[in-house]
């Protein structure tokens, strides 16, 4: 409990967050850098990019309202504090990927309405899944849902993300990094500390794994929906710009189609959870395919 109490303490978080990684930067990237002349000057990336951090902004509203609703129903005061500093982390993912939507040229009076147009169905249905068991201050649950179901997705997206885009827009892959190392520390608590609760609670296991199976079928059914979108590719292809080719878990990702691109980030997202639930004392299950 003292590796517990130390590793995710609030001091631990402000020296490696706010006084480590993100010292000095502007809503998560250096001061003065601004998303790059291709993406602004062209209306068919931009919308492209503009739907996209939706879903990012989407994603990490149901992320800031979970955490925030688990602190009271957390059974320790380690965890409360803990889920203090992952509801500001998530607090911070929402306003970084707002301001992204701000530079992209959405305005701020029509901001819901942009995130209510292109927002993901299936993403939507996602949040509801787990915001359910947060209502009902299910702290095993919700703490799966949330630590490693939602934040271990979100962990592989914004990977992939970060791969895309390498070597055109430096300013949303310093976003990214950020997001992407407090991924990793919210992942970390949520094997922690539920892995000896599942112990505890084993009658849990079965509606749990039920809430991962419904949490993943949307997920997939999310991925589908995104990729199947190729007008930003055609985009590209169209005017003579080459598409990174930066590595993604070994692969070209400058060369995969669409549907490659997309069982790829799902076989290493499910990957994960497999491995995540089998440490925690839970068996991984198969969704429906969408």
């Amino acid at each position: 409990m003292a590796d517990f109490l130390s590793a995710y303490s609030i001091q631990n978080w402000l020296e490696s967050c706010p006084q480590g990684y993100l010292e000095d930067t502007s809503y998560g990237h250096a001061v003065g850098e601004g998303e790059p002349g291709l993406l602004m000057d062209n209306e068919v990336l931009r919308n492209d990019a503009i739907r996209t951090t939706v879903q990012l902004v989407l994603g990490e509203r149901c992320a800031l309202a979970a955490s925030s609703g688990l602190i009271n129903a957390a059974p320790d005061e380690a965890s409360k504090r803990f889920l203090a500093t992952q509801t500001l982390d998530e607090a911070r993912h929402v306003e970084v990927f707002t301001q992204r939507l701000y530079d992209l040229g959405v305005a701020k009076d029509d901001l819901e309405s942009v995130l209510s147009t292109h927002a993901n169905p299936h993403l939507v249905a996602f949040a509801d899944v787990l915001l359910e068991k947060v209502d009902k201050k299910d702290f095993v649950a919700g703490v799966v849902g949330q630590n490693i179901v939602l934040e271990g997705m979100a962990f592989s997206v914004f990977e992939m993300m970060h791969a895309v885009n390498s070597e055109m827009n430096p300013k949303f892959c310093h976003v990214l990094s950020g997001t992407i190392a407090d991924e990793r520390r919210h992942v970390g608590f949520g094997e922690n500390r539920i892995g000896s609760l599942i112990k505890e609670y084993p009658e849990r296991k079965a509606e749990v794994e039920q809430m991962q199976k419904e949490m993943s079928y949307h997920m997939l059914a999310t991925f589908a929906a995104a990729f199947q979108d190729v007008e930003a590719i055609n985009e590209l292809e169209k005017i003579g710009e080459e598409r990174s080719h930066a590595k993604f878990q070994g692969a070209d990702l400058g060369v995969m189609d669409p549907d490659e691109m997309e069982h790829l980030l799902a076989d290493t997202v499910l990957g994960e959870f497999k491995t995540r639930l089998g440490r925690i004392g839970l068996e991984y299950q198969t969704p429906v395919a969408p």
